[in-house]
């Protein structure tokens, strides 16, 4: 893990192969599997306090997709045991120490035929509330993307640019929604990147690619015939936020408690849910004047 380290540090991303044995990979893909349908149950986009189901009809596959869940963890004991477990200690500790919150756990699908399968370069500092777009919280957060699928070219495999996490909070995307358009070359010129140094991350399925909060990273649509999965878990040093679910305490595995902390979601204390919101993101909501959340 120390090389893995220093490539962290130094690329501003790492990908250690083979982190999930074959039956573990098995295990989790019919889990997830099974998640997807958990989400299907929905019209459209449905949030309980931290657990999210993002549904969207999608307008060109035409039928009802999930794209995305948060804290399925709450659902589901595989999960809540995966996102914890001593491999992903192993992984974290070298970088972020014995204690150890989650911020975010995701679960993306990039379902073949659909519309909305690419996301615009960005950094995940954008997703982060109060100062931590300062630089020096560079070494504070390491984001895991953990392959389901095969990661490849054709499906839209994350895409980063090596050592742009150097560059500090560069603003990216924040004129609008990731899901819709891509990043063309001359935005990325602008903020002082090069695009011919952009690396597609492809991968098998139980590898695992880590990077930092400031690491600009985005993905092609999938224009292949099979699916892309990806589980994101986003952890950060204990001492650095008093947001998060705590994952790890003195080294020691800590299980959800019997509510739900901030984690991302800012309104968890106002308004916990069950709610639908009817997706507004889209260019098709958009041009139709699509309204807001409804309770």
């Amino acid at each position: 893990m120390q090389d893995r380290v220093a490539e962290l540090i130094t690329e501003g991303y790492t990908i250690v192969r083979g982190f999930l044995s074959p039956s573990e990979t098995a295990d989790l893909s019919a889990e997830t599997h099974r998640m997807y349908q958990e989400g299907l149950k929905h019209h459209a986009t449905y949030r309980d306090k931290n657990l999210l189901f993002e549904v969207l009809n999608d307008p060109k596959a035409n039928r009802r997709i999930v794209l995305q869940a948060h804290w399925t963890a709450w659902l589901s004991p595989l999960m809540e045991q995966m996102r914890r477990s001593e491999k992903y200690f192993a992984v974290l500790e070298p970088f972020l120490g014995a204690d150890i919150k989650q911020i975010s756990h995701q679960v993306h699908w990039k379902p073949p035929g659909a519309k909305y399968t690419s996301y615009r370069f960005h950094q995940d500092a954008r997703f982060r509330e109060g100062n931590v777009k300062d630089f020096s919280y560079l070494r504070s957060t390491v984001t895991t993307g953990l392959a389901i699928d095969r990661q490849t070219v054709e499906n839209g495999a994350l895409r980063v640019i090596p050592r742009s996490h150097r560059l500090g909070y560069l603003g990216l995307s924040d004129d609008g929604p990731i899901m819709v358009g891509q990043t063309q070359n001359e935005e990325l010129r602008r903020a002082g990147l090069d695009p011919s140094n952009i690396v597609t991350c492809e991968m098998e399925p139980g590898d695992l690619l880590l990077w930092t909060l400031f690491t600009v990273h985005g993905s092609a649509p999938n224009v292949s015939d099979y699916d892309r999965r990806f589980m994101i878990n986003s952890y950060v040093r204990a001492t650095d936020s008093e947001r998060g679910e705590w994952a790890f305490r003195d080294g020691v595995s800590i299980p959800l408690g019997a509510e739900p902390q901030i984690c991302k979601y800012e309104q968890l204390r106002e308004r916990p849910g069950p709610f639908y919101i009817e997706s507004d993101w889209t260019e098709e909501a958009k041009s139709a004047g699509a309204g807001n959340a409804q309770p």
